[in-house]
């Protein structure tokens, strides 16, 4: 009996330089649902967010060769796919003008108020933002960039995108706390 060897990450990278569509299809398999995911932060629904996954790949097949094995691969991946994400958004939506509004203070939500919320819970309120709101608020806060590379990715100045995080925030502690007296009421 003989043992099927599993392909590590970096053989199929490997495989997908030499262009084979098996290494393509099992690289694929392993990053697509952590990816769909990142999509589904951009993407308006979930048939949306997987039009993006499959461009996102797309992109990461064309630029393989440029990976170099500095890093992470998932990392080098993700961002191909924030990219890949909100340059279809522009595509196919008219991108929400953004306007410059005084930065609003920084505003923190309770933390005793998120306690009782689940990802999910969070998820769905972050989704529900408009699409300038949540393009800078993933980017900033899940994502990690800065205020100076959202400006450079979304097309916007620095200031706009303070505003469109401080903005979102303001928002996202509106509806958790709102989220929160809804389950009071219940439990009451």
């Amino acid at each position: 009996m003989f043992l099927k060897h599993k392909p590590t990450t970096e053989d199929l990278i490997r495989d997908c330089k030499a262009g084979s569509r098996k290494g393509q299809e099992m690289l694929y398999k392993q990053f697509a649902g952590k990816m769909l995911g990142v999509c589904m932060r951009y993407a308006v629904d979930k048939m949306e967010a997987e039009d993006m996954l499959q461009n996102g790949f797309v992109r990461v097949f064309q630029k393989i060769n440029d990976y170099r094995g500095e890093g992470s691969f998932e990392g080098w991946v993700r961002r191909i796919m924030v990219h890949s994400s909100i340059e279809y958004y522009r595509k196919h939506h008219k991108m929400m003008q953004v306007v410059e509004q005084d930065e609003l203070p920084e505003q923190a939500v309770n933390a005793s108020a998120t306690a009782n919320l689940d990802a999910r819970d969070l998820m769905a309120l972050i989704q529900k933002l408009s699409p300038g709101y949540r393009m800078v608020f993933n980017l900033y806060a899940i994502e990690g960039y800065s205020h100076k590379e959202i400006a450079d990715i979304m097309g916007i100045t620095e200031g706009a995108s303070k505003s469109q995080l401080s903005r979102a925030r303001a928002i996202l502690k509106e509806q958790v706390i709102k989220m929160e007296g809804r389950k009071y009421e219940y439990a009451g």
